[in-house]
């Protein structure tokens, strides 16, 4: 598959090829949704909690005697049925990361940029770089490029000055071909490489 490259001005620079032999594949979209919910978990606080009946304060004597009150056996006034009392099975402070084996987490970002190709949802450019840090000139920039809602931009290395112009701009994320995940490429409407991380890429995917 072969993609005009544009410049800032939309204008025809080149072109660069997609490799059939890494894009030709058919899209695992269970990949795709195993990878999106890994990264979900990691960024979960984790931070809820709830006490036992170890954790609520109150004394740990016997409230009455065991027979002869009619009332129901009970040993400890922080038991889980009465109120005040203590939660059973409470939720504790953990951490919800887990890992992916390597080749479904580089197989489900291969499904996803596959799935944008075919969509016609990717835009080649020759650089990602921005004079000053300015918001006027970036929403300049994607009104000739035509780009508008959810956009994530590729690049090698990012550009501090576009970085800092773009954050302004609802729907815009900025990454390193190196951090690009398959939640990133799912979830945006349209995907902006850069010539270098294109290449980049398909050789981490190949």
């Amino acid at each position: 598959m072969t993609i005009d490259v544009v410049n800032s001005d939309n204008q025809k620079v080149g072109t660069v090829d997609f490799d059939d032999a890494v894009f030709a594949g058919p899209v695992k979209l269970d990949l795709v949704w195993e990878s999106v919910v890994r990264q979900n978990a990691s960024e979960r606080r984790g931070t809820h909690m709830a006490k036992s009946r170890g954790l609520v304060s109150g004394t740990g004597k016997k409230p009455y005697a065991q027979k002869g009150t009619g009332r129901p056996q009970v040993g400890s006034s922080r038991t889980p049925l009465w109120r005040h009392g203590g939660t059973v099975f409470p939720p504790q402070p953990r951490s919800y990361t887990y890992q992916l084996p390597k080749k479904v987490e580089k197989g489900a970002l291969r499904a996803a940029l596959t799935a944008k190709l075919r969509e016609n949802a990717v835009v080649v450019l020759d650089e990602l770089k921005a004079a000053a840090r300015k918001t006027k000139p970036a929403v300049e920039m994607l009104g000739r490029l035509g780009l508008s809602g959810k956009l994530v931009f590729v690049d090698l290395a990012i550009d501090e000055n576009f970085q800092r112009s773009a954050r302004n701009i609802p729907g815009v994320r900025v990454v390193t071909s190196a951090k690009l995940t398959a939640r990133d490429v799912a979830g945006a409407g349209r995907v902006v490489l850069t010539s270098a991380a294109a290449a980049r890429l398909q050789e981490v995917l190949a």
